[in-house]
C-alpha cells in the first residue's frame, strides 16, 4: 500500500498544478485585466520635456488639472499594439473633443517623430519619459490609456490597445458622466 502511494503522490502533485496552471491559462482570465491602485487618486507628480522636432510642447501634472476631462496615452515607436490603437485615439479624440495627451515611453526622439509623421499626431503635448513617468503612474507596458477627470483625478484605466470595443464599453459611459 505504501508503494502504491509513494508511486501515485508524484503524478497526483503534478496533475494539481498542471490543473493549477491550465485554470490561469483560461480565456476567463485576462491577464489585462489587473486591477490599479490609481483609480480615483490625483495624478502623479512628473514633468517631462517635449519630444524634440514635434513642435508640440512637454507635458506636466499641471496640464492635466485644468478642469476639463483629458486622456493621456503611453506609448512607444517599437510597440505594435500602440500603432493598432492609434487611429482608434485620434477618432476619439476628433469626436469627442476630449484633448487626448501622450506620453512617450522608453523611446528613441527621432523614431517617435517619425512615427508620428507616418501616422498622424492627435496628441496636444507629449512628453518624452525615460521610464520614471511611468513607474509613478503604475504603468507596465505600452500602451497603457487614462482618463483624467476635471480635478486631475485619474477616474478609468486600460492596460493595452484602446479599441472601439473598450472605448464603447468603458469609455464613452464613464465620459457621459464626467462631462455631461
Amino acid at each position: 500500500m505504501f508503494r502504491r502511494l509513494m508511486f501515485l503522490l508524484p503524478a497526483l502533485v503534478f496533475v494539481a498544478i498542471a490543473g493549477y496552471f491550465l485554470w490561469g491559462l483560461g480565456p476567463a482570465r485576462d491577464p489585462s485585466a489587473v486591477p490599479t491602485a490609481m483609480i480615483d487618486k490625483p495624478v502623479p507628480d512628473f514633468d517631462l520635456a517635449a519630444v524634440p522636432s514635434l513642435g508640440v510642447p512637454g507635458l506636466a501634472t499641471a496640464d492635466l488639472a485644468g478642469g476639463e476631462v483629458v486622456m493621456v496615452n503611453f506609448f512607444a515607436s517599437w510597440c505594435v499594439p500602440c500603432r493598432a490603437e492609434h487611429r482608434y485615439l485620434t477618432a476619439f479624440a476628433e469626436q469627442t473633443g476630449v484633448p487626448l495627451y501622450g506620453i512617450n515611453h522608453r523611446d528613441k526622439p527621432e523614431d517617435a517623430a517619425a512615427w508620428l509623421a507616418e501616422l498622424g499626431n492627435p496628441y496636444r503635448r507629449i512628453g518624452a519619459d525615460p521610464g520614471r513617468a511611468a513607474v509613478e503612474w503604475g504603468v507596465t507596458g505600452v500602451p497603457e490609456t487614462f482618463l483624467i477627470d476635471g480635478a486631475g483625478r485619474i477616474r478609468f484605466h486600460h492596460r493595452g490597445p484602446m479599441v472601439p470595443e473598450v472605448i464603447d464599453r468603458d469609455v464613452m459611459p464613464l465620459l457621459r458622466v464626467l462631462k455631461p
